[in-house]
């Protein structure tokens, strides 16, 4: 039990040096000086969308206001019943002069229903520079210029946008599961980041069309599940490297209740491991304040494991309110961090417990390329689809 004692106090300082880490390079990464922009090429907006979600109004209209001279938004659906569609007409006629279409396609070119609706709207893209932005994306004004500022430089082949987390509704759920994403999710990103990573963040990517005509375009991301993902290695393939904009964008969280978000973090978690498994079981360290009361559990209350178990919750809880004066919301209170990381692993055990994800009604099975192709392929280590019956999250994690 000491040995034991010993090994859980050693992943609690693990976890409080990587979380102060992570505040560290966000800080960094905040005062970091913004490229001139001395061009501003025409820009295409991508926003494919599905259904109504909460403040899905309020998101696309900040793409509406940029400050940019001259871009088009490209809306997309696959059904023409979807409610997103009386949302765009809306902002259509509150945006007379911008240059906005929506494209209704029922077309499906293969597994991934996201990039086949991307497929759709393609032929209406009129620009080289290409930005494509999930529904629940808000922006500032100036996220377009400080985009084409990334790809200034001709290593740049593609950039990405570090993304928060903002609760649509009051109550625990949202603010839970903001503190996922602002406290866990990118506090991880930052530190892959100083390592030496360039992970592709689904929110909002921008790379000109060449590029993305160069890895063989939309239909090269079809079988993928973690289609952003693909996309990065694709373009890192080809010699180029991936950036992060300045800024910040703000994704919302949509859940109202425990189980949808747990439904949807497993989602996350589940895709994670297909394609990076290793990477995803060191995740295990992020949760200090966990194995800090682990430690005064396998050290039968030591009066020591004690104060150091009470230590490592201050110190977390002090880095948190630090991170969340660089991020400028994602406010969280330090007395959830147990439930919150305790919920973070729960999520992290049932990702083992079967390969399953459920995205919007469709049910499929994150698994590797070795897993579906053998041993000879999946060089690059995508995450691929298996689909089977369409399920919805209200059946239950079980079915997951």
């Amino acid at each position: 039990m000491t040995l034991l004692a010993d090994v859980t106090a050693l992943f609690s300082a693990a976890g409080l040096v990587q979380a102060g880490g992570a505040w560290q390079a966000l800080k960094r990464f905040n005062q970091r000086a913004r490229p001139q922009l001395t061009d501003r090429p025409a820009v295409t907006i991508l926003k494919p969308l599905k259904g109504d979600e909460p403040l899905l109004e309020a998101a696309l209209a900040s793409f509406c206001t940029q400050s940019y001279p001259e871009y088009q938004i490209v809306f997309g659906v696959q059904d023409a019943n979807d409610p997103a569609i009386p949302v765009v007409e809306k902002l259509q006629a509150i945006f007379p002069n911008r240059d906005i279409t929506l494209i209704v396609d029922e077309t499906q070119h293969g597994g991934n229903r996201k990039i086949a609706n991307l497929i759709n709207m393609w032929s209406a893209a009129r620009h080289d520079v290409i930005v494509l932005a999930d529904s629940d994306v808000h922006v500032t004004p100036h996220f377009l210029e400080r985009v084409v500022a990334g790809l200034a430089e001709p290593d740049i082949g593609l950039v990405t946008a570090l993304y928060t987390g903002v609760a649509s509704r009051p109550g625990i759920v949202g603010p839970f599961g903001a503190a996922q994403i602002n406290h866990i999710f990118l506090p991880g990103v930052m530190v892959g980041r100083v390592l030496g990573r360039q992970d592709c963040l689904g929110a909002a990517i921008a790379l000109r069309r060449e590029t993305l005509d160069a890895v063989g375009g939309f239909p090269a991301l079809l079988p993928h599940l973690a289609d952003d993902f693909a996309l990065g290695r694709l373009v890192r393939a080809t010699g180029q490297r991936i950036a992060l904009i300045s800024g910040l964008v703000v994704t919302t969280v949509s859940e109202d209740s425990i189980r949808a978000l747990f439904a949807h973090e497993l989602r996350w978690a589940r895709t994670i491991r297909a394609l990076e498994p290793v990477t995803y079981a060191t995740t295990a360290l992020q949760f200090p304040v966990f194995w800090g009361l682990m430690t005064i559990l396998t050290a039968g209350f030591a009066w020591w494991s004690v104060i150091f178990a009470a230590s490592v919750w201050i110190l977390r809880a002090l880095l948190l309110q630090a991170v969340t004066r660089q991020l400028g919301r994602g406010r969280f209170s330090g007395w959830l961090l147990p439930a919150r990381e305790i919920f973070s692993l729960s999520v992290l055990v049932a990702s083992y417990l079967g390969n399953r994800v459920v995205w919007r009604g469709n049910s499929m099975a994150a698994v590797s390329d070795r897993q579906q192709f053998g041993a000879g392929s999946g060089w690059l280590g995508f995450g691929r689809l298996r689909f089977g019956k369409t399920g919805r999250l209200t059946r239950g994690i079980n079915q997951l």
